[in-house]
Formats: C-alpha cells, structure tokens, sequence
C-alpha cells in the first residue's frame, strides 16, 4: 500500500457524516512560515479551522516565537481565536528569560506557552541525533538554576509550561518546579512518542502533580508504529481528564489539521470513547491550558 492510499484510507474510511469540530481547540498547530517546509501557512489553517467551527489555534515553531503570527492571524481571520508561544532552542538563546520575555510582551498578549527544548534537548542529543548544540535543563538529577529563573519569570507572566522533548524524569523535575513557582498549567509534550517513551507509570504520576499529557494524533498516522488501539489503552491508562489531543500535523505529505482530527476522533468513537469524553480532551483540558489564571 502506498503512503498516498494509506493516507487516503486514513482520512476518509468510516468517517460518519455528523464527525464535527465545533469548539475544539488545537494546542499544536505547525504551520508556515517556518525554517523547515510546511503544508500550509497560518492563515489558510485559521482559515479553515474557523470553517469548521474550531475554537481556537496555538501555533508552534521550534525555532523562533509564534506570539507575532498569533497576533497577525488573530488580525486576519476573526472568529476563531490564535495564540503563541516559544521553544527554548538555540536559535532563540536556548534557556533565556528575555526571548520568554519579549515573546509574551509581544502586540496583542497571546503568547501563552513555553516549551522547554525541543530538536536541542539534551534527551535528543544523546538518544536520537547529536547535537554540540544541545541545550541542557539538568545536571545531576536537578534542574539547571537559569531553568529555575525562566520558571520563576513565567509564573509572573501567567505563561503556561510544556515540558519540550526532555527526558521523563526530567519532565517530572519540571511538573515539581513549576507547581512551586506557581505555574500551575503544565503539558508533558507527547509523552507516548518513541523518542520520548514516557511510561505509563510515569505519565499517571505527572498527571497526579497537575499536569496534563499531550497525545498528538499525528502519532498515530498510517505511517507511524502506533496503533489507534495502543493509542485508545494509552488514553484509558492515563484517563481522558488527563489528557488532551492535539495535532502536531503540518508537515508535508501528512494531512491537514482539521482533516487529521475529524478523522481520527471518529476512529475514537469507534474505540468507544464518549462525547464527554472526548471533548474533555479537544475542549475543556486545552481551555484549562490558554486560559489566564487571572480568569479562572
């Protein structure tokens, strides 16, 4: 089968008529412009999603801030909501208060989330590429002091904590340090990707801290080694109040966003998972995440 009819299969096979997006929100959009090459750009997916009756957009760039396309996107398409953040990579000054900073000062304020590294982990550098480059966040089971400071500065901010592709342990020292800098949203960034191979164990006790786990359906693409059944029983392990979907699509060759997701939350219903249930993690637990602590 080639990946063109895999794609295909995915995409539309037993997807049901009333299949709908109507206030999901979407807290891992790539888009371009970007460094690398993307399917779309901000606009066109705003575009869209509001189409579809999206609620709201959070784009990521690994290498520069998407408060500024947030912003621009907010501007251009009304009726659907845009927000940004930053990835601590080395392009940015890796673990830099002032790039964390400027990006939530940005015109508009709807930078929300920062990531901690992403493509510059340490993790990654020692398990999938190396990297001279990379930008650690640990030495010795404890968290780096500018890490405590960029913690400390997003606790003033209101900015929200996603944990980047570090190593799990590491992601638990960030959930501990966070809740007491008083940063009290927080997202394990796709725990179940291979590279990253959180445990469930692990995943439970994150979640037990406060945070929310992010599983992005782009993991379970035809092209992927994860199945929408290990998928479902990673989902039920957890606990769906836990977690939330995302759907870190805008690569080349994979399907749009919005296409991806109707697809793939029909396939959960066909796993049996509620309306409830799924809007908990396409709705309520991404608010939880965009909302300012002032308002809650």
């Amino acid at each position: 089968m080639t990946i063109w009819i895999a794609l295909a299969f995915f995409l539309f096979a037993a997807v049901p008529a009333f299949a709908q997006l109507e206030g999901v929100i979407d807290l891992h959009v790539h888009s371009a412009p970007d460094s690398g090459p993307r399917s779309i750009d901000a606009i066109e997916i705003a575009r869209i999603a509001k189409r579809h009756g999206m609620r709201a957009l959070l784009f990521k760039n690994h290498y520069t801030s998407t408060s500024p396309i947030a912003y621009l996107v907010s501007q251009t398409v009304p009726g659907i909501e845009a927000y940004g953040g930053i990835a601590l990579n080395r392009s940015v000054g890796g673990i830099n208060p002032a790039a964390v900073e400027h990006m939530a000062k940005t015109t508009g304020g709807l930078g929300r989330v920062v990531w901690m590294p992403t493509f510059d982990s340490e993790h990654y550098h020692h398990t999938v590429t190396p990297n001279r480059g990379f930008v650690p966040i640990s030495r010795d089971g404890k968290l780096l002091p500018e890490v405590q400071q960029v913690l400390s500065l997003m606790a003033d901010l209101d900015l929200a904590l996603a944990t980047g592709h570090s190593a799990p342990d590491e992601s638990l020292l960030l959930i501990q340090a966070a809740r007491q800098s008083g940063i009290n949203r927080i997202i394990v960034t796709h725990p179940l990707l291979p590279e990253i191979s959180m445990s469930i164990d692990l995943q439970r006790e994150a979640a037990a801290l406060g945070a929310f786990l992010e599983y992005p359906i782009a993991m379970a693409l035809p092209t992927t080694k994860l199945t929408i059944e290990q998928f479902a029983q990673a989902i039920r392990d957890v606990g769906p109040q836990h977690v939330i979907l995302t759907s870190d699509l805008g690569q080349v060759l994979n399907p749009i966003h919005t296409d991806g997701l109707v697809a793939f939350l029909a396939q959960l219903r066909a796993q049996g998972f509620s309306q409830d249930e799924l809007d908990h993690m396409t709705k309520l637990n991404p608010a939880t995440v965009l909302k300012r602590a002032s308002a809650m």
